[in-house]
Order: C-alpha cells, then structure tokens, then sequence
C-alpha cells in the first residue's frame, strides 16, 4: 500500500532548445532578442566582410531592426510580434531579389556568429542557434539564384 510519509522526488530535466519557447527564454526573452540585434547590427556596420549586405540596407537600421527583432521572437518560440505588425512572411521569397551568394549568407552568418558571442548565452545555445540560422540563410540565398536565374520579361 502507499506509504504516506514516503516522499516522491521529481527532477524536471530543461527543455531542449526549439521545444516550445526554450529557445525565446534561453535568448532571454524580448529584452535579450533586442540586445542580440542591436549588436547584429552594430557588427554589419563594422565588419569590412559585411560591406556588400549592409549596402542592401538602408542607411537607417531602425526598421530592419524591428523586422529581425519580431521575426526572431516568434521564431524562437516567443510571441508571434512580426506576425502582429506586419503578418505572415516566407523569408526566402523576402529577399529573393537581393544579390544573396554564399559570400553574402556566410557575412550575415559572421554578424549573427559575433552578436552571439557579445551575449550571456550558453556556448551550447549560441552553436544551436547558429546551425538553426544557417537553415534560412541558405534559403536566401538559394530563392535569390533562382530569382537571378529565372528570365524576365521587359516588363518585370
């Protein structure tokens, strides 16, 4: 029969990163994400290897801040905040019109790569999400060989 003063102890392993908002949390949330672009950004500006995607940029950074902010909350498993402001986005069609090469993803790689590395985040997190980063970055890159290889007509 049950024993009523035997105790029961339940050790809750954490979540792994992509299950649900672990990754949002491991990020540290809104404040943190912010703190994650705001230095992304910094890094594009600074680094000569990412003279050619921060050309792609307007001079002001404010707004693709904002975008990058809100997609990576939802992406990571937090509130869905781009979806709110500006709806749905596939990324890859998003950028299909830039000159995106493997120089350009591996650059915006190296930015996200620094930004990560100015963050108290576990190394464990960082390589995650850096591996998880590569997948739309290549996505990018591989709908703007397309959008370049697709002919036009002179109309377009």
């Amino acid at each position: 029969m049950n024993d009523p003063s035997a105790t029961t102890s339940v050790t809750l392993q954490p979540r792994a990163y992509g299950d649900g908002d672990a990754s949002f949390q491991a990020a540290g949330g809104v404040e943190g994400i912010r703190r994650l672009v705001a230095e992304f950004y910094r890094q594009m500006d600074t680094l000569p290897k990412a003279a050619a995607i921060r050309a792609m940029h307007p001079s002001d950074l404010s707004g693709a801040a904002d975008k990058l902010h809100r997609f990576l909350c939802g992406w990571l498993g937090g509130p869905k905040l781009y979806m709110e402001k500006y709806g749905s986005i596939h990324i890859p069609s998003a950028h299909a019109h830039l000159a995106i090469g493997e120089q350009e993803r591996d650059a915006w790689l190296l930015c996200m790569e620094r930004a990560l590395a100015m963050q108290n985040y576990p190394q464990e997190f960082r390589d995650y999400l850096l591996r998880e980063l590569f997948r739309p970055a290549e996505g990018c890159r591989l709908a703007a060989t397309k959008f370049r290889e697709t002919p036009r007509s002179r109309d377009d």
